[in-house]
């Protein structure tokens, strides 16, 4: 009985086990065989990093789990890319050459998985991958897929799509980087500025999927956003690429993370801004958006993420005052010179309402006629309660119509109830 227990127990440990590191050390294996490889040979960095966990999986379930896994897989992962390049036909042409001979005349074939290297391994696969060749949707496809550890499966929940259709676009965009022989490394200083915006970019991209999508897989939605902000830390942490701007946006997803949980009730309902449990905001987070907000008050290039980041902390504050209104209302007006977006227009009408009236908002949002979207007539609705009930009801049956997700028609539906 006592060996049955012990073994159930082993057993759910490592279905535990094995997905957690999965998500953690794949991306990490896979950078780094890439950079030794090529990029050219990234199927055979997948592949033995894939049969890396295979193995794991099988051993550990006879063997038991190792004293240390991370170890113990990188020694497989080792072992396994040393067999690759000694079978490997190229292998004597392009790489020996290059590498170190024994005492007994051996070729020695070093892969590095320290923690430098795997590091920086991941950072010059982030600039690879971030490449303007590949449109920004097999950015972050391959992003997460590569840098994050997610299932063909997770990317498709993520994008609503099927597998088939994530895999076409990921091998497209595979080919697309080889075809332009595009290298695995860190831009040179002087280009770092100008890569480093595609990059941000993706990033930014690959929070807003998790943060507004439209997916019911409520861990995805977090884990999309928290990849995202591991990303930028990243480039935080190396001295090239620490530059304002990558604060700014850090500064940007620590302020929204913070209030995940406010965002969504038990139900899976949306929770607008103002009806949020304002207990439920994370001040752990808020306090780190301050103290990044803080690192990129520097340079004289004042960036849209710099003005997200400050609209996103008068949102974390829980006093609703005219100054914390005028403010985010003056921040909205300079986002929008510096970068329009409908969505932005639409954030700034809201911020209107607050610091001028409803009235004042009405006449402002209704210019901008976004007919294809329930967030816009939700708005509507909502400055039209107790001005024009009629209208309001019209509008949050338009948005009704237009809403995706059974949770964003149930949060509507209520707001059309009380009318």
């Amino acid at each position: 009985m006592g060996r049955q227990f012990t073994g159930a127990f082993l057993c759910m440990e490592q279905q535990e086990l094995i997905p957690n590191l999965f998500r953690t050390e794949y991306r990490k294996i896979v950078s780094v065989l890439c950079k030794r490889f090529g990029f050219g040979q990234i199927e055979i960095a997948e592949d033995i990093a894939s049969d890396t966990f295979l193995v794991a999986a099988q051993t550990w379930s006879m063997q038991g789990i190792p004293q240390n896994p991370i170890a113990w897989l990188y020694n497989v992962a080792k072992n396994k890319a040393k067999n690759y390049l000694q079978r490997d036909k190229t292998f004597e042409k392009k790489i020996a050459p290059e590498l170190k001979t024994n005492e007994r005349g051996e070729t020695e074939i070093e892969i590095d998985l320290s923690p430098q290297n795997i590091n920086d391994s991941q950072l010059q696969m982030m600039f690879t991958i971030c490449h303007p060749a590949i449109s920004p949707e097999a950015q972050i496809g391959l992003s997460l897929r590569i840098l994050c550890g997610f299932g063909i499966t997770e990317i498709a929940d993520a994008f609503l799509t099927n597998k088939e259709t994530i895999n076409k676009r990921l091998f497209r965009a595979k080919e697309k980087l080889r075809d332009e022989k595009i290298s695995i490394e860190i831009p040179a200083p002087s280009e770092i500025d100008k890569r480093l915006e595609t990059v941000l970019t993706t990033i930014y991209l690959l929070f807003n999927e998790g943060y507004y999508s439209v997916s019911q897989n409520q861990t995805i939605r977090k884990d999309l956003c928290f990849e995202a902000m591991r990303l930028c830390y990243m480039l935080v942490e190396n001295k090239y690429t620490n530059k304002p701007q990558v604060n700014a946006l850090l500064s940007l997803m620590c302020f929204h993370a913070s209030r995940f949980d406010a965002r969504i009730n038990k139900n899976g309902e949306t929770v607008l801004y103002e009806d949020q449990d304002t207990n439920l905001w994370n001040s752990d987070l808020v306090s780190k958006g301050g103290y990044f907000l803080n690192c990129a008050a520097s340079g004289d290039k004042l960036s849209k993420y710099h003005l997200e980041a400050a609209i996103a902390y008068w949102n974390t504050q829980k006093t609703d005052t005219q100054e914390k209104w005028e403010a985010v209302l003056q921040l909205h007006n300079r986002l929008l010179q510096i970068e329009y977006s409908p969505i932005a227009a639409l954030n700034r009408t809201y911020a209107l309402s607050k610091a001028n009236g409803k009235r004042e908002a009405i006449k402002e949002a209704e210019k901008l006629n976004l007919a294809d979207n329930h967030f816009y007539f939700t708005l509507l609705g909502e400055l039209y309660t107790n001005i024009d009930n009629y209208k309001a009801k019209q509008h949050f049956q338009r948005a009704l119509s237009l809403a995706k997700t059974e949770a964003d028609k149930q949060t509507i539906q209520k707001k059309i109830d009380k009318l």
